[in-house]
Parts: C-alpha cells; structure tokens; sequence
C-alpha cells in the first residue's frame, strides 16, 4: 500500500510566503513560513516520516479561510479543517492554543495551568514551539509572563503582525 501523498502550496500573505501542506482529505497538516525551511522539514518528519510530498493546490476551505483571515476576516481561522500528530501532552496544549481567544494573549505560565500542569511551563513552552499548524493553531498567542513577546518560530515582527491584526494591544 502506497503512502498517503501530501499536497504542498505556496501562499503570499501580507507577513511573508506560507507553506501550506493538506492531505488527501482536504486537512492542513503544515502551515509553516517559506523562508524558514527547517521547520517544514522538521515538521514533515516528524508527523509525516514516509509520506510523499507534491506540489500541489490547497482545498478551497484551506485557501479561502486563510485568505480569509488575512483580509479581516478573523474567525475565519475556525473554518479550516486541521489534523496532528504528535503527542498527548502536546495535543492538549495545541488544542488549548485554539481556545485562547482573538484579540487575546496568555502566558506559557497560564497555559500550563490551563493544561493541568502548572510546574511544566518549559513542556509547554516546547510543546508550542513544535506546533506545526502556524497561526491556525494560535502559537503566536503565547507570550512571557511579564507581557514581552518570546520567540516565534517565524520571527517576532511576524508575531507582533499576527497580534495587532487580531487586535490585541498594539505591542
């Protein structure tokens, strides 16, 4: 039995060139930034060891809820269909992720507590970090404690972007 092949676009947005990978059920697996190839590659190997990657369209749902969110429409991001792989632990805190409201931030201290683990900030904080699914699964809503924004694996100016678009304070 062959390998399920992934679909893999190339999408301009206003912060930079996305990668955008699907599978054959219309799913996003990767959303990932272009000019950061190491975490595609990163990414595909660990959620998606054996499976083929084509160059190929996006599904309609995955195109126009990004294309979407990034004209205003900001809950377009829970239209687009998703899937993960990874852990228990790093689904929880990816699925707390999804819940933290637009508009709004927390910290690694309040998603660990969140998750039932307050003493494993640092787990948490690796757990976002190795989300795969940017910006849909809302990484970029996790900040430092004290209000400052941490690292993002697309660059903090992305992430100060991807805040203010959602309306949080202006950082």
């Amino acid at each position: 039995m062959r390998p399920e092949v992934l679909m893999l676009e190339v999408l301009a947005t206003p912060i930079g060139e996305i990668d955008v990978v699907t599978d054959a059920d219309g799913q996003l697996r990767v959303l990932e930034f272009h000019d950061q190839p190491h975490r595609l590659t990163s990414a595909l190997r660990l959620h998606h060891r054996g499976q083929a990657v084509e160059s190929g369209a996006a599904p309609a749902a995955v195109r126009d809820g990004l294309a979407a969110y990034f004209a205003g429409d900001l809950a377009a991001l829970r239209t687009i269909p998703w899937t993960i792989g990874g852990t228990a632990f790093q689904h929880q805190v990816w699925q707390a992720l999804v819940e933290i409201p637009l508009g709004e931030t927390t910290s690694y201290a309040r998603l660990a507590s969140q998750v039932g683990r307050p003493a494993a900030v640092r787990a948490v904080g690796a757990a976002n970090g190795a989300n795969p699914i940017a910006i849909v699964v809302p990484c970029h809503r996790v900040i430092g404690t004290g209000g400052a924004l941490t690292g993002y694996g697309g660059g903090v100016e992305r992430k100060r972007w991807l805040l203010a678009h959602e309306g949080g304070r202006e950082l």
